[in-house]
């Protein structure tokens, strides 16, 4: 009798351990995200502009939403390990054979071994997702299906093995291994306004010539123009010229690109 009241111990006491870390982990990986984003911004920035997303106020949701699904998935990964070790130490206390029952059942481990390989692929490609921000809820995205049909729909959840995806009046859980390839419809171009102090007047093929050249130079290797660099206006001794790159730049590459463009067109 002892035993089991020792076992159940075990058991409230893991479900109380998993409830706390899951708390203290939400903690710690939005303080890993907020220090990453104030050092440079490192996994957690914002990858590239999506379509209506004109503030920073909603930029800033995006990203909260992302570390926070990223910290419930981790939670879940640790809570699994702790329930696995607590069942084994439940075992081990009321004096059963742990091994006798899996080997018996083999057949049974076997197929979720089988299963378990492509959740752990589902997992770990969500998990992708939020660091890698590759789509988020509200983003419109396009891909193949197994059978090679193309489909198409509305993000509104992604979850820690699928994503569930809106298509006309329907949605639909797609495992998250199965969108690896797709093409994020909702993400536009990254609009900078860059003002460079010149003496001279140079035309605007110059200034785009010499911002192309710049563009994967040291310091700059991760700065890609994606359209025509355009909205051209001269002031007195400076130029306000937009540029459009694939991901937000950050303000040391701004400033980086904008001197060392004045200092090339000087040289010019």
């Amino acid at each position: 009798m002892q035993n089991w009241i020792v076992a159940g111990l075990i058991v409230v006491g893991t479900w109380l351990v998993t409830r706390i870390n899951g708390l203290l982990l939400k903690w710690f990986v939005r303080h890993l995200a907020n220090r990453a984003l104030s050092a440079g911004g490192g996994p957690w920035r914002v990858r590239s502009g999506r379509m209506q997303e004109d503030s920073t106020t909603i930029r800033e949701q995006r990203r909260r939403q992302r570390v926070d699904a990223a910290s419930k998935m981790v939670n879940h990964l640790v809570s699994l390990v702790m329930w696995v070790i607590s069942l084994i130490v439940v075992f081990h206390v009321i004096d059963v054979d742990a091994a006798f029952y899996l080997s018996s059942a083999g057949f049974l481990g076997a197929a979720v071994a089988i299963g378990g390989q492509h959740k752990v692929n589902d997992y770990l490609t969500g998990l992708l997702v939020h660091l890698e921000d590759r789509y988020g809820v509200g983003d419109t995205i396009e891909w193949e299906s197994p059978v090679g049909n193309n489909l198409s729909g509305l993000v509104e959840y992604v979850g820690i093995f699928t994503t569930r995806v809106r298509e006309g009046n329907g949605s639909m859980h797609v495992p998250n291994s199965q969108l690896n390839m797709l093409r994020n419809t909702s993400q536009e171009p990254v609009v900078t306004t860059l003002r460079i102090r010149v003496s001279d007047r140079p035309s605007v093929g110059q200034v785009e010539s010499t911002l192309r050249e710049l563009a994967g130079s040291p310091g700059l290797t991760e700065v890609l123009f994606v359209d025509d660099i355009a909205s051209y206006q001269e002031a007195t001794g400076e130029i306000s010229i937009d540029v459009a790159t694939s991901r937000p730049l950050e303000a040391k590459e701004r400033d980086r690109l904008v001197r060392r463009a004045e200092q090339a067109l000087k040289n010019d």
